[in-house]
């Protein structure tokens, strides 16, 4: 049996860092986002968390001997099962098929715990529903207009280098993003006795105690829970935010630029889109006061 956390949510939520937190224990394999293994990692190519390129990563050389795929195959395969228009589908299901490759991924890593940073939710229910896979859900959760300030930024994929860029969408879409993906994963999960939602701005203001909840949550031994700072070794993690590159030691720290950097419309307008869930989670509706002012 394959233990995986599988951390849902949005995007820009702090994934990256708590994932490389975990995955300094012993036995937890921080696998990043491993939807896009097959597109970023073993289709074009792109650096690994350790540095090094997907096909020379000496543990995902191991991994893919192990799978007998066609990369390009199992892209389009996800993409056609992934598609958000079949959410409700997938709600009334409540069950998303696997290629068989996928199925195999998991089992090939090998690990006591896969920590999979993937957060789409259609994605974590077809890893729900994998045979031979133990799944918990983290659901990390931050507020939505930084979230939406966040995804306004220009970053290339792998680093300040690259000049392949992460998605922007624009704050409307970012903010239906965030109100979609997290009240699906409530829903999907919530009362499931295997969930736990911890919101961002909770762990950087308490990383050692929201960290030391996590592990207990995910059965994790000997987590070197940080306080303010963590030492971060390399990871594998295939995909997700260039941040998975950081090693050494890494501040823990609120990214509160959004507070003074969101336009009045802009913060109105995510506020508006995503109001139904901001109350219930513990988000002010008016903006924050951002600190030293």
């Amino acid at each position: 049996m394959t233990r995986v956390l599988f951390v849902a949510g949005s995007g820009r939520s702090g994934s990256t860092l708590v994932t490389n937190v975990l995955g300094q224990a012993e036995g937890v394999f921080a696998a990043g986002e491993l939807r896009y293994l097959w597109q970023r990692g073993a289709v074009e190519d792109r650096p690994c968390g350790c540095g090094q390129s997907f096909a020379e990563c000496p543990v995902w050389t191991r991994v893919m001997k192990r799978l007998d795929a066609d990369p390009a195959a199992v892209v389009a395969d996800l993409g056609g099962r992934l598609r958000m228009r079949r959410l409700p589908a997938m709600l009334w299901r409540r069950r998303v098929e696997a290629h068989p490759a996928v199925a195999a991924l998991y089992a090939a890593l090998g690990s006591d715990l896969v920590v999979d940073s993937s957060k789409l939710p259609p994605y974590g229910l077809l890893v729900d529903g994998l045979p031979g896979v133990e799944t918990r859900v983290l659901h990390l959760v931050r507020d939505p207009r930084a979230t939406a300030f966040s995804w306004r930024r220009r970053r290339g994929l792998d680093g300040p280098d690259d000049p392949a860029l992460m998605s922007r969408p624009p704050v409307a879409k970012a903010a239906l993003l965030w109100l979609v993906w997290n009240a699906t994963a409530a829903l999907l999960w919530r009362r499931s006795g295997r969930y736990l939602r911890v919101r961002y701005e909770d762990f950087v203001a308490d990383p050692a105690g929201v960290t030391a909840r996590i592990a207990d949550f995910a059965g994790v031994r000997g987590v070197d829970v940080p306080h303010g700072t963590v030492h971060l070794a390399p990871t594998h993690a295939v995909a997700g935010n260039p941040s998975r590159h950081r090693t050494g030691d890494v501040a823990v720290v609120a990214d509160d630029e959004w507070v003074r950097g969101l336009s009045r419309p802009a913060f109105a307008l995510v506020t508006a889109i995503t109001a139904p869930l901001l109350w219930r989670w513990r988000y002010p509706l008016r903006r924050p006061a951002a600190k030293g002012g």
